[in-house]
């Protein structure tokens, strides 16, 4: 979920603040992370090489999660800007060339996160066409201009071309990695009903049409995932609260202007903590 050009200057940014990447525990456990900019954590201290163009964090929540279940091998091909094809073939970045993520999957690999979709419907694009820093009648809202010439929403219309390929991608995933869990996870909150103009400069209409918006994308992610016979994690419900409108040191994203280090509308270091909380647990009680 991540615009061009804003992983070219987080690239530049970050030159100085890299780490190695960490290393796991032995729990016996093999996993793979995998996904775009929601996963990767582009700005969030410290970005790990390899692939720094695809702006990976070692405090996101793959490592995280991986740190906490102390397991035996991992790996995490996360990549800003990834979209579900970026999963069979190289993702060109600002500095090189991504492999293709399911590259990482191994047939010991015995878990699998996947975060995966946003991009291929544009919705980062969406949030940040819908800025308004003048409100109506000056300004222009954005949710009454989704509609194609079918009069369908394009936003749902894009949402459920995506279904079907993450179903197969679900099974490439369990043909690659036939013992894995795979757990297809979703998106955070990133408007409140309403919105917050103008602290966040969405208003209140686009702010409840993205809302809705990504509440229905994240409800397809789930359905895809049952489809599948996947596992699906929610990191919508408990974001609630934690979203771009919240107060520093309370939200979780980000807002256009971050106070934290974080991409715009992308977690941050507290947003990663928290989602690694969800899934380590998710995971864990699924292992019972």
């Amino acid at each position: 979920m991540l615009r061009r050009t804003t992983v070219a200057l987080a690239a530049a940014l970050l030159l100085l603040g890299l780490a190695p990447p960490a290393h796991a525990g032995q729990s016996g456990e093999s996993y793979v992370a995998l996904g775009d900019s929601a996963a990767a954590g582009p700005l969030v201290p410290n970005q790990v090489l390899p692939d720094l163009g695809c702006l990976r964090s070692d405090r996101n929540y793959p490592h995280l999660t991986a740190r906490a279940l102390g397991v035996a091998s991992f790996r995490d091909v996360t990549c800003s800007g990834a979209k579900t094809r970026h999963m069979y073939e190289r993702q060109d970045t600002e500095l090189g060339s991504a492999a293709p993520q399911l590259d990482a999957l191994r047939p010991d690999t015995t878990l699998v996160t996947v975060h995966i979709g946003a991009n291929d419907v544009g919705l980062t694009g969406f949030i940040e066409d819908c800025l308004n820093l003048l409100p109506p009648p000056i300004g222009d809202a954005c949710y009454n201009d989704y509609a194609d010439e079918n009069g369908q929403d394009s936003w749902r219309v894009k949402t459920d071309a995506l279904r079907p390929t993450l179903v197969t991608l679900a099974g490439d995933i369990r043909a690659r990695s036939p013992q894995a869990r795979v757990f297809l996870v979703g998106y955070a909150t990133y408007a409140p009903p309403n919105g917050c103009y103008p602290r966040v400069p969405i208003i209140r209409q686009d702010a409840n049409y993205i809302r809705a918006t990504l509440m229905y994308f994240n409800q397809m992610l789930a359905e895809q995932a049952a489809a599948a016979g996947i596992g699906f994690i929610d990191l919508q419900t408990p974001s609630v609260g934690h979203d771009p409108c919240a107060s520093p040191g309370v939200r979780w994203i980000e807002p256009y202007v971050p106070a934290s280090p974080a991409a715009p509308f992308h977690p941050n270091a507290l947003g990663m903590r928290n989602f690694a909380t969800v899934v380590t647990g998710a995971v864990s009680a699924a292992a019972r």
